[in-house]
């Protein structure tokens, strides 16, 4: 799905957000390798042979940002510098911005350590300590002790953050649950505190990526499979957003007006065909 105004915007994007699993790359249900999909090597080389500026926003939080980078590399990508985000990085941003200094983490390293690096105190999911905020990511051995630990917190007056609340995201062996999403409703169905979410659709994810890459929202192009994390994170930003078919499917015609996508197309491949002329 198409139109001559909206291929004309797409010649105007100054930079891109790119999903990374279902858009870029499948990985295994335990998160361990990433097989790239068609034409998602060759659409990087693209940007970095034409100068054009891009972060790569992934919702997971497995890994840091270094290593998925890293990853990426072993795989193919032409990366030099480390261009993925994740809910950790933009997390540990948002804390300092807001004077946050004390977060209890329901997570490992992947979700705690772009936090600690940051300078923040990370204190474990355990036993009574007082914190200003509970961040929750990706844990698939979480304890009732951590959920105990995690509510005390949050009624002794700590924000309660997490990762993403989505329920599933794109892997080769199909659609896997989301862990954040879990522990969370554990959390608030005691407390009765709803999370706020600092990976997409975040506006704070978009705000982060307008300073980075130095283009305003408007001129980003929001690129993934899921209308409800990336379209909808486009529509709330004012950016461009391109759905590709090759992670969580999903019917436009049937989808809220906030999650239908600008552009749709079959893969990565597609758009680089259209950015490069070739299509």
């Amino acid at each position: 799905m198409k139109n001559d105004k909206t291929v004309e915007r797409l010649g105007r994007v100054g930079g891109f957000v790119l999903d990374l699993d279902g858009t870029l790359v499948l990985g295994d249900r335990a998160l361990k390798s990433l097989r790239p999909l068609p034409g998602a090597v060759e659409f990087i080389e693209y940007l970095v042979g034409n100068r054009r500026p891009f972060l790569i926003m992934t919702n997971g939080t497995v890994h840091t940002p270094a290593e998925l980078t890293a990853s990426l590399r072993r795989s193919g990508f032409p990366l030099s510098d480390v261009v993925v985000e994740t809910p950790s990085s933009v997390a540990a941003q948002y804390f300092l911005r807001r004077g946050i200094r004390r977060v209890m983490v329901i997570g490992g390293e992947g979700v705690y350590g772009p936090i600690r690096d940051a300078g923040i105190e990370v204190l474990p999911p355990t036993g009574r300590e007082a914190a200003d905020a509970v961040f929750v990511g990706w844990c698939r051995d979480c304890t009732v002790e951590n959920i105990e630990a995690a509510v005390h917190a949050v009624e002794s007056g700590a924000t309660l953050y997490t990762a993403s609340m989505s329920a599933h995201f794109a892997t080769a062996q199909g659609r896997v649950l989301g862990t954040s999403r879990i522990i969370c409703a554990g959390i608030t169905s005691i407390t009765g505190r709803r999370p706020k979410v600092l990976g997409k659709p975040s506006l704070e994810v978009l705000r982060g990526a307008t300073r980075r890459l130095g283009v305003a929202a408007r001129d980003i192009a929001v690129v993934g499979d899921d209308p409800s994390l990336e379209m909808r994170m486009a529509h709330r930003g004012g950016a461009l957003g391109i759905w590709v078919g090759t992670g969580l499917s999903a019917e436009h015609a049937d989808l809220p007006a906030d999650q239908r996508a600008h552009l749709v197309l079959p893969g990565i491949a597609d758009l680089l065909g259209l950015m490069s002329g070739a299509a």
